[in-house]
């Protein structure tokens, strides 16, 4: 039997972030979807993904709202929050929520990676 690739979806409204972490995504077999903005995941619904990575910081919808959204049609996806911002109340929103992890920016790349991997074997029910 062959085991389905798995799809993360990456959401920042920062370029050099999103082609960064696809590079690194890729790199370890993971199928990736990249999106600058909230909204444009949401409007692929239909679209099977097996994680979320998403800032917290950006226009309009940020990473919270993105998450409540997610977490509504899809209560087990994992999802991890990167930020740029050092701010106490982000961390303590983040803490309140069921997410997988919290990573600020410049983040560690193995570690991210460990997690997500993780998170994806108990998601697949492992």
């Amino acid at each position: 039997m062959i085991e389905r690739q798995h799809v993360i979806a990456v959401v920042d409204d920062d370029q050099r972030i999103l082609e960064s972490l696809q590079d690194l995504l890729e790199s370890v077999g993971y199928a990736v979807l990249t999106f600058t903005e909230a909204t444009g995941l949401l409007a692929h619904e239909h679209m099977p993904v097996d994680c979320l990575i998403t800032d917290i910081g950006m226009p309009g919808m940020d990473g919270f709202d993105l998450l409540e959204a997610v977490k509504q049609s899809n209560p087990s996806l994992p999802v991890f929050l990167i930020t740029g911002r050092h701010e106490i109340a982000d961390q303590q929103r983040a803490a309140a929520r069921n997410i997988s992890g919290i990573f600020r920016k410049p983040f560690d790349t193995r570690r991210l990676l460990s997690e997500v991997s993780k998170a994806l074997h108990q998601f697949d029910g492992g």
